[in-house]
């Protein structure tokens, strides 16, 4: 498709460049022969007011911590003596919402951005649509409401002279939530109708779930809490991991969702309490763990697997936190990750996870 060499097939070239040719600042040594990309700056109500308004973004509390630090987090803490010492500034508690703010900050570093629209083959849209949308998920608010900022948004770029020259098609965006907290039918129904807006139907979408049967959704992994500084650091972690002495041959970290019928992750939960000589337990219904843990952390580390059901929705960020520790993740459903990350994960599952 046309859309394809000016937007997917610059993101996903630059993506396989930096798996092929990691450099010390990926950022600012990579190539730029598949184009540039240009970085709208968007009204603050879109982005910026969003993160300094952060303790209105949840009805239960603040949410400043957890978008703190670029959208890393706070700094991780209880790891000394979990990771090595001169790793432990790398670890943050992360919130798994939270990739749209750092990939905006991150990319606004990167060599292949221009200042001149004009010589650029993509545009980004720094626009923040899960914190946005998230906020009026959970109580009863109006679709007009749940979709205040998207609809501004799509208004304020169909007036841009980019825009129009392609009605979108070379354009992307980082939506911080999963697909379906946007594609909302009907309005009584849950979430945000955003990607059902005619105009968004032709801009490239990275998400942390995305849906498998539209083409312009592209499945990038839940952000962890690990943020190396350099290639030094992965390969540190990667030695630290590799090295690492497990002692249990499976682990569940995870809670139970007594509303659901026959709930599969109460059965796993149970069968791993039944089996604790050989599965490992966080108890998620009991503790705390939505954007990791030293418990999560440490039990990952010394697990072979990961057993990794489905979350909420398909996916989960346990998926990554899983794999950055060196374990093995063992799968329930294809669509838990064979059918997300496709740029990112082996062609071959077996050759990293089970089913």
């Amino acid at each position: 498709m046309v859309r394809s060499l000016p937007v997917t097939f610059l993101l996903h070239q630059q993506q396989q460049q930096s798996k092929q040719s990691p450099s010390s600042n990926p950022l600012v040594n990579r190539d730029c022969k598949y184009g540039k990309f240009y970085v709208y700056d968007l009204p603050p109500m879109l982005n910026k007011d969003l993160v300094e308004n952060c303790q209105d973004l949840n009805p239960w509390g603040s949410r400043c911590d957890a978008l703190s630090n670029d959208g890393l987090g706070r700094h991780a803490t209880g790891l000394n003596g979990v990771v090595p010492d001169n790793l432990v500034s790398t670890w943050f508690w992360t919130d798994q919402f939270a990739s749209e703010i750092i990939f905006h900050n991150r990319i606004l570093g990167h060599k292949c951005r221009t200042q001149n629209p004009e010589s650029a083959q993509a545009f980004y849209i720094p626009f923040y649509a899960g914190l946005a949308v998230g906020k009026f998920l959970w109580t009863n608010y109006t679709a007009q409401e749940r979709d205040f900022h998207c609809v501004t948004m799509v208004k304020w770029v169909q007036e841009q002279k980019y825009w129009n020259r392609s009605n979108g098609w070379d354009h992307f965006m980082m939506l911080g939530r999963i697909s379906w907290d946007f594609r909302r039918s009907k309005d009584e129904d849950w979430g945000s109708s955003f990607l059902y807006i005619k105009a968004m139907k032709h801009v490239t979408r990275l998400l942390i779930e995305r849906n498998p049967w539209d083409y312009f959704d592209v499945g990038v992994p839940y952000p962890t809490g690990f943020h190396p500084r350099t290639d030094s650091d992965v390969r540190e972690w990667q030695d630290f991991v590799r090295s690492r002495n497990r002692t249990s041959p499976f682990s569940f970290a995870g809670g139970t969702r007594g509303t659901i019928k026959e709930d599969f992750r109460g059965f796993l939960l149970s069968h791993c309490y039944n089996e604790s000589d050989v599965c490992r337990v966080v108890d998620c219904g009991r503790t705390r763990c939505s954007n990791g843990s030293s418990a999560i952390l440490e039990t990952f580390l010394d697990s072979d697997f990961c057993l990794q059901p489905r979350g909420d929705s398909f996916t989960r960020r346990s998926i990554f936190d899983c794999m950055v520790a060196g374990s093995i993740p063992v799968f329930f459903w294809r669509r838990t990750a064979y059918f997300q990350y496709e740029w990112f994960l082996p062609v071959e599952p077996e050759s990293y996870s089970v089913l």
